[in-house]
């Protein structure tokens, strides 16, 4: 074995550590399912599409607490975007020097709580609607339609940052928010290799 590499053990995850904790990944799915059944499958204002965006604005409030007292990587002190963090990393990346991380990069923190606050606004307009105040008050359904289709746009953005996240790094990054593993720091495509 060469001087550097990690030796493996039978189990393949020994060269692996956990980052994303039960809680996080719940809330990822949780949402990801939610805003699809909300978005394509239930008629909009009806029964089963309020309860969903009561599914998710639950969601969305216990994963708030957990980003204060979750685990490292779920704690958003561990990945608030400051415009410092954000100026590093674009540089980083302009200059194809990015480092792999174990937890949300920068840009990444960004589009999570940019994506955290539009569900936010989606539950309070969706709640305002079932208000006698604000029933058939225009701006406000404007308004929850103009944050879905941010959603949607988001969406396919976060998905192709990570497809091509996982494609730079070597890395499945949406089968680790399964599993909930990534590949240790320091762990390369050899040291895995037998």
């Amino acid at each position: 074995m060469a001087k550097g590499t990690i030796p493996l053990a039978a189990d393949p995850s020994a060269a692996t550590v956990t980052v994303w904790d039960p809680v996080v990944r719940l809330f990822h799915w949780i949402i990801v399912v939610g805003v699809v059944l909300n978005l394509w499958v239930f008629e909009h204002g009806k029964y089963l599409h309020r309860v969903t965006g009561y599914v998710v604005v639950a969601a969305l409030a216990i994963r708030l607490v957990w980003g204060i007292v979750g685990t490292r990587h779920a704690r958003f002190s561990d990945f608030f975007p400051t415009p410092r963090r954000i100026i590093a990393h674009v540089t980083a990346l302009l200059h194809g020097k990015d480092p792999r991380r174990l937890g949300h990069s920068p840009l990444g923190a960004l589009m999570m709580l940019t994506l955290m606050a539009i569900l936010a606004g989606l539950g309070l307009t969706g709640w305002m609607m079932g208000l006698d105040a604000f029933w058939g008050v225009q701006w406000v359904e404007d308004l929850h339609g103009l944050l879905a289709n941010g959603i949607i746009a988001l969406a396919i953005l976060h998905i192709a940052a990570a497809v091509i996240e996982s494609i730079r790094h070597r890395e499945n990054l949406p089968w680790a928010m399964v599993t909930g593993r990534k590949r240790a720091l320091g762990v390369s495509d050899a040291d895995l290799a037998d």
